[in-house]
């Protein structure tokens, strides 16, 4: 109990912690299991502990990511879901190892009237997910795709040389654009002398 009110410090109220301890579980997943389906509707909200879960939407052969659910956040999409009752319009898959809380949506509702450490995460998470997709929005009208590859390829490798693990199709996922795409570039990349390719990894220089 201790050690999970250390990592979920924000819900203050004793009422809320004992309704969290009675209702909710702690469940390890592991990579690659899916946590939510497009067209499921919602029957419990996850609270990630440690791990991540990668949320994004899917047209035929292509993806479109949304956003990662990290440490002491949770699915946005799905909280939206669950509270009108309506289906999910996304997909939550995780993409490491990961532990997270999870407990009853029919409860959302109830909590956000009756706990205000409750509500003002929620408001919290909201306004997050509404200035990351802000600001997805605004690099996908505004940067060429060239632009938002680089960009991408240095905050993976943490902006130094070196390589980074990722096929051109995980690639082409992250960015909502095609595999095609991304390997004429990347091509042009490495005959600059920006990159340099290998097999399932490409390499700044």
């Amino acid at each position: 109990m201790n050690e999970l009110f250390r990592t979920l410090h924000f819900f203050t109220e004793p009422g809320l912690q004992q309704e969290i301890l009675e209702h909710g579980k702690v469940v390890s997943f592991n990579k690659g299991d899916v946590i939510v389906r497009d067209g499921q509707y919602v029957k419990f909200l996850p609270i990630v502990i440690k791990g991540a879960i990668r949320v994004f939407q899917q047209n035929e052969d292509r993806e479109i990511l949304l956003y990662y659910v990290r440490a002491e956040e949770t699915c946005t999409m799905s909280l939206a879901a669950a509270y009108f009752d309506n289906k999910s319009t996304s997909h939550g898959i995780t993409i490491e190892p990961t532990d997270a809380l999870i407990f009853p949506a029919s409860l959302i509702n109830e909590w956000q009237l009756k706990y205000p450490s409750w509500n003002k995460y929620i408001l919290r998470m909201f306004r997050s997910r509404y200035d990351e997709l802000v600001g997805s929005l605004q690099r996908l009208a505004f940067d060429h795709i060239d632009v938002r590859i680089m960009e991408y390829l240095k905050r993976k490798g943490g902006n130094r040389p070196g390589k980074i693990y990722l096929s051109h199709q995980n690639l082409a996922d992250e960015l909502g654009t095609t595999r095609v795409v991304i390997s004429r570039i990347l091509k042009q990349f490495e005959k600059d002398k920006k990159i340099k390719q290998f097999r399932g990894a490409v390499e700044l220089l």
